[in-house]
Order: structure tokens, then C-alpha cells, then sequence
């Protein structure tokens, strides 16, 4: 339906959770509960799980659990489908965030579909467009060889905090104009918002931030800089300027997109190169190669997932979904799709060229998506130049984080 960002309206939107509450159109054969995010299984493993689903569930099935029960998509052509398609399935209200109905915003440009979506991306493209982060290329390099100068005579590093999540959220930091000092608060409370299936905890994290991010805008309305904070608080596409709770949902989806998910990238890869000291030294040995590689990891190694509402009742597969039903892509599982990625599971850095669904497709593809891979190169190419071998640490035990992007908690590694 037509919604105004300006002046926003929670929409009215069923979120089933349970068995209790699944809609009556849905087959009981199509039934599932996996455990997606959250489950033992899937947390021992959270890729090898994501690529078995191609061997244990259908193409598409409608999974239950107390959070919020969706259909599932995990074959690549479905997803493609789903993500460049906003007519059947929408944006609006499909993110999992709680917001307080009496001070309701629209996380901007996610929630927005097509045609008003696009006067968003434009005030921001200019600075993550790939000529846009190639300007920060100078910045990324010198930040990865100041962290890499903390710790690489020390022979050892626990990897997610020293370089995994530094190296990518103070370049974030930067680029948004918020302060550096800040920025292991700021991850603690994305880590609260995205790793929690409790609302309550999730409430109160979103509550946090909130209050921050008014602060912040409120600052950088009296004093404007060069950042994506001030860009937005001061943008007035067609001369008009946008509202309060535009700016503000704008903002608060770039600060929650950009603390976590290059972050959970950068740990996962360096677990599997700390595993596979054969395959860094093909990279160290195919330095032309470097974007090829980048593509190949981020399809092993994707995190996020996609959620989207349907928008009017469409047929996929057989499968009848009704206007209302929620529907997740699972990311990871359909760059794992063996009919478009044979054996998936393998890092092949001489595939074919094909559409991989790290950053998603169509209008609402990443924004940082380039930066992301820009991040990723420069790390590879740095790290690798002053530590070329390296392994875990004897004895270490890798956990992962429940929630919605998939990365071990701890990468303890020595050389």
C-alpha cells in the first residue's frame, strides 16, 4: 500500500509465532521447525547446516518457531525472484525490529518500495557507490596496517577484536561522522538487537539507540560535516527537506547495517584461512585474482538473511502464499544452491561468474555491498602481507552467536 516516511503509521501486519499460529492455507506437509539462527544443530555449525537444507527440507517450506514463524526460500532462482519482484513481495513491516508504536518510523530506504525508495538511495550513493569507496581506499589501508602494528610481533591475536570488528566499524565510524571512542559501545549495542530472539532485550537495545541517535542528529543539524549523518539531516531531494522521522529512519538503518555484518564476514573467513593454510598461499600466489577470491568468500561465507511481506497472493513452486505471509531468503543456503553453485560447500576461486546473494539483489541491495568488498580485499591483501601463515590457537572451542548474522564469537588465533 502507499505509505508516507513523513509520517508514519505502524502497519497492520499479522506476526505469527508458534505452532499455534500457523495460517490455515498453509499445508501441514510443508510444516517445519529447524532451529534457523537459534537451534543446537544450527549452531554447531551455521553454514554446513544452511547447505543441508538443500538435502533435508523442500524448496520452499513455512518454518515455525516462537519468534516469528515465515516461509522459507532457499534455492537461488526463488530468492532472485523474491528480491527483484517488491509487487509480491514487500518491504513494508518486514523487518524484525520493535519499534514503540507512539514513536513509530520507517527504517529508511528498507522498508520504502519502489518508486519513493530510489530519492533515498540517491542522497547516499554518491559516497557508497564503488567510485564513491574507492576514495576511502588510502583510509581502509592505513587503518588495517595501524591495527596490524598492535599485535604482529606479539605472535597471537583473539582476531574478532582486534581486527574483525575494528577494521570495519571504524571505517563505518568514520564515514557517518560519529566518534571513534564510541565505537565498542556501539557494536555491544547491535550485538544486543541482532543477536536476541528476546523482544524485551531487543526493546530495550533499539530504546538505547534511539535515544543516541536523536542526540546525534540534533548535533549534526547545528553543526554540519562531511558524514552520512549530516548528509542525511541536511538533504532536501527535490528542494524539499526531509522530515524528523525520515532522517531518523535513515540514519538509525545505516548505524544498525553497518556494525555487524562486514564484521561477522572478516571473522568467518579468517577461521577457514586459519584452517586452510594451503588456500592462503593461493591467494598470496594469485594476486590478480584478488576480486575473483573476494566473490568466492563471500559466497562461502555470506550471514544475513532477507525477510520480506507478501505484498498479494502469489504462487511459487506450487506453493500458494497469501497476501500477509512473511517469507525469509536464507541468504547463505541459496549461495549454497547446487544447481547454480556445484558442490557449494567447496571455495572454488575459479567459478563461473554468477549473481551470489551475499549483499541481496534489486532495489534493495546493500548499500554497502561495495564497501563491503573493498573492506574484504584490503584486509586479504594487507593481513596476508605481514601474516602470511597462521592457525587457531591450540585448544581454542569455536561458538557462534545466535541471531540474524552468522559469525563465531571468538577467532583466537597465533603465528
Amino acid at each position: 500500500m502507499t505509505i508516507d516516511p513523513a509520517h508514519p503509521v505502524p502497519p497492520v501486519l499479522p506476526r505469527f509465532a508458534g505452532p499455534e499460529q500457523i495460517p490455515p492455507h498453509v499445508p501441514k506437509a510443508l510444516v517445519r521447525s529447524i532451529g534457523l539462527t537459534v537451534g543446537e544443530a544450527f549452531l554447531a555449525a551455521p553454514h554446513d547446516f544452511m547447505a543441508r537444507l538443500h538435502e533435508t527440507m523442500p524448496p520452499i517450506f513455512y518454518d515455525v518457531n516462537e519468534f516469528c514463524n515465515a516461509w522459507q526460500l532457499i534455492k537461488h532462482e526463488d530468492a532472485l525472484f523474491a528480491l527483484r519482484h517488491p509487487e509480491f513481495f514487500s518491504n513494508e513491516g518486514a523487518t524484525p525490529f520493535p519499534r514503540d508504536p507512539d514513536d513509530y518510523f520507517y527504517f529508511i530506504p528498507i522498508e520504502i518500495d519502489p518508486p519513493a525508495h530510489r530519492k533515498y538511495r540517491n542522497i547516499v550513493d554518491p559516497i557508497f557507490s564503488p567510485q564513491g569507496v574507492l576514495k576511502l581506499e588510502g583510509l581502509i589501508r592505513q587503518r588495517a596496517n595501524d591495527l596490524l602494528d598492535e599485535f604482529v610481533d606479539k605472535g597471537e591475536c583473539e582476531f574478532t577484536t582486534a581486527f574483525g570488528r575494528p577494521l570495519p566499524v571504524s571505517v563505518f565510524l568514520d564515514i557517518m561522522g560519529l566518534p571513534q571512542d564510541m565505537r565498542d559501545t556501539f557494536v555491544q549495542w547491535a550485538v544486543n538487537l541482532l543477536h536476541s530472539n528476546d523482544r524485551a532485550t531487543m526493546a530495550e537495545a533499539m530504546k538505547v539507540i534511539t535515544a543516541y541517535l536523536k542526540q546525534a542528529i540534533a548535533e549534526k543539524k547545528a553543526h554540519p560535516d562531511e558524514g552520512v549523518v549530516s548528509r542525511i539531516a541536511h538533504a532536501a531531494p527535490g528542494g524539499v527537506p526531509l522530515s524528523d522521522k525520515e532522517v531518523f529512519g535513515f540514519v538509525i538503518f545505516i548505524f544498525i547495517g553497518g556494525l555487524d555484518t562486514v564484521f561477522a564476514t572478516l571473522n568467518n573467513i579468517w577461521l577457514w584461512l586459519a584452517q586452510n593454510p594451503e588456500r592462503v598461499q593461493e591467494i598470496i600466489d594469485r594476486p590478480a585474482d584478488i576480486n575473483a577470491i573476494v566473490e568466492e568468500l563471500l559466497r562461502r561465507w555470506s550471514v544475513t538473511f532477507s525477510g520480506r511481506v507478501v505484498a498479494q497472493d502469489v504462487e511459487m513452486r506450487g506453493v500458494q502464499m497469501k497476501k500477509g505471509d512473511r517469507v525469509t531468503s536464507i541468504l547463505p543456503a541459496c549461495n549454497f544452491d547446487p544447481e547454480v553453485f556445484p558442490n557449494p560447500l567447496d571455495v572454488d576461486f575459479d567459478r563461473p561468474r554468477k549473481t551470489i546473494l551475499a549483499f541481496t539483489v534489486g532495489v534493495h541491495s546493500c548499500m554497502g555491498g561495495h564497501l563491503a568488498r573493498l573492506e574484504l580485499k584490503i584486509a586479504l591483501q594487507e593481513w596476508l602481507k605481514r601474516i602470511p601463515r597462521f592457525t587457531v590457537k591450540p585448544g581454542a572451542k569455536i561458538t557462534y552467536r545466535p541471531g540474524g548474522v552468522v559469525g563465531p564469537k571468538a577467532v583466537p588465533l597465533v603465528w
